[in-house]
């Protein structure tokens, strides 16, 4: 039967993690055997070369056929992580591991804690694979875009069931050191096979884990053990930079502390990391300037969309200061010929930055992306947010990672791109009505063919997402915008 040689090769796997000794064998079978379902069972032949979410996602069906489990994405979702819960260390041996590694360097701790978390499906690889990717080269390099299929859409009768369910304030967000271990509810994802390393940063309680829905290599998630708000202030500079002590390999930075500019979970104080290279830390300076008492620090306006300020120096704390030094200043900085109003009339801050942080032949480079969330009567999803005419393709935040330069863009464009493609083609189609302007632009300027047609889809969209990023930028790049940056880098 199958479904003892599935057993028998996730048991004989869980032994092989050296967390199970084959007196084990009994306890962990029986153990599986609940999970799923099964009131029977004989030991047979072990499947060969088989990865570990292959085995659990064949129990998995198993425990739908035995009907253990509904075949909804929430008890299945639960039911791989109480399995892949038994193939991984507790807590304090991966936290221990961790450690013994890193007395070693710190690229061999993350490259433990990473592969772990691949192998017991914490990031889930078999969904992000089915992510949509491709270069789109223009001015300012080769910016990379992100169809995002990877997050599972979430079920209808389970949406309904949530609203049946008595609310619930643990954890308080999904991002509290609460979660490790958590079993989950509708609606919110369990973490049975969660790990999280503990660490201290800047003598405050920290903590080291990667995202279960990776954008990008290793993306990980630092976050404080102290569920507070996320702010920018001298003090997030200073963590930054101390990160980069750390884990001397990854980059680090954080969304911003405002909404319409700022991330998804302004709730709790937190950065995103990782072993990435992304398109905006290989753009030059295009100017450079002389900040008054910080002879250590070099300062310039960097060739980008947005509007970036790039800080460099061997001398940590001296960058920390001028990064604090730039906050202030741009957190009370009006241009009104430009919209760029510091405040609102009953004093509402409007401006911050979003910093990245980052390792370089030796020297702390720290970028600080201007940000502004005003609205206008035109703009009132924000005056630097992406415009109306952009929202058929993205209308979201633009965040951390599409400040770098990686758009992320919905899932829904999958199957709108192939409608688009038989309108281009003049084939039958169903393509919705706003992509019609664009759509129709692309036909008119461009000659279409079933060789090319795919490519000029994506570099139209690769053009959307690059205007996307302008309309984000504080000050524009025309003669204008820049003559307005270079006013605030004069008062400096």
């Amino acid at each position: 039967m199958m479904v003892n040689q599935w057993m028998t090769t996730f048991v004989s796997y869980a032994i092989s993690t050296g967390l199970w000794d084959e007196m084990d064998r009994v306890y962990l079978t029986n153990k599986v055997m609940f999970l799923i379902g099964v009131d029977d069972y004989e030991k047979e032949a072990e499947l060969i070369d088989k990865l570990a979410v292959e085995m659990v996602n064949e129990l998995v069906n198993v425990a739908i056929q035995q009907g253990k489990i509904v075949d909804t994405a929430h008890e299945k979702d639960v039911l791989v992580g109480e399995l892949m819960d038994i193939v991984t260390p507790t807590p304090k041996q991966v936290n221990d591991t961790f450690n013994s590694y890193y007395d070693k360097s710190p690229k061999q701790a993350t490259d433990y804690f990473y592969q772990l978390s691949r192998d017991n499906d914490y990031i889930k690889t078999q969904a992000i694979a089915k992510n949509i990717e491709f270069p789109y080269e223009c001015d300012y390099g080769t910016l990379n875009i992100t169809i995002n299929l990877s997050k599972p859409e979430k079920d209808p009768k389970e949406i309904k069931q949530a609203a049946t369910m008595a609310s619930t304030n643990y954890p308080k967000c999904m991002l509290c050191i609460e979660n490790e271990g958590f079993s989950g509810r509708i609606g919110y994802p369990n973490r049975f096979n969660h790990r999280v390393i503990r660490f201290s940063l800047c003598g405050e309680p920290w903590a080291f884990q990667y995202s279960p829905y990776a954008y990008y290599n290793e993306h990980s998630i630092l976050f404080s053990q102290v569920h507070r708000p996320m702010s920018i202030n001298k003090e997030t500079f200073t963590r930054l930079v101390n990160v980069l002590d750390v884990f001397p390999h990854y980059f680090v930075g954080s969304n911003a502390d405002l909404p319409i500019v700022g991330g998804s979970i302004l709730s709790h104080d937190h950065y995103q990391a990782g072993r990435c290279h992304f398109p905006i830390e290989t753009s030059p300076i295009e100017k450079s300037y002389d900040i008054l008492n910080f002879p250590n620090v070099s300062v310039g306006i960097v060739k980008w969309p947005m509007s970036v300020i790039r800080l460099r120096s061997d001398n940590k704390d001296e960058l920390i200061n001028v990064a604090d030094y730039i906050l202030t200043k741009w957190r009370t900085y009006s241009d009104e010929a430009l919209n760029i109003s510091a405040f609102s009339h009953d004093k509402t801050p409007h401006h911050t930055v979003t910093p990245i942080a980052r390792k370089k032949e030796g020297k702390y480079e720290m970028d600080l992306v201007l940000r502004d969330n005003n609205i206008s009567d035109t703009y009132p999803d924000g005056i630097f947010h992406p415009h109306p005419e952009y929202h058929h393709i993205k209308k979201e935040n633009i965040g951390l990672i599409e400040v770098m330069g990686l758009a992320i863009l919905p899932p829904r464009l999958k199957e709108e791109m192939s409608e688009v493609r038989q309108f281009l083609l003049g084939k039958k189609h169903q393509m919705k009505d706003y992509h019609m302007s664009w759509a129709t632009s692309i036909k008119e300027n461009q000659q279409i063919t079933e060789e090319t047609v795919d490519k000029q889809i994506e570099d139209a969209i690769g053009e959307v997402f690059l205007h996307v990023l302008e309309d984000a930028g504080v000050y524009k790049r025309n003669k204008e915008g820049q003559e307005g940056f270079n006013r605030f880098m004069e008062t400096l």
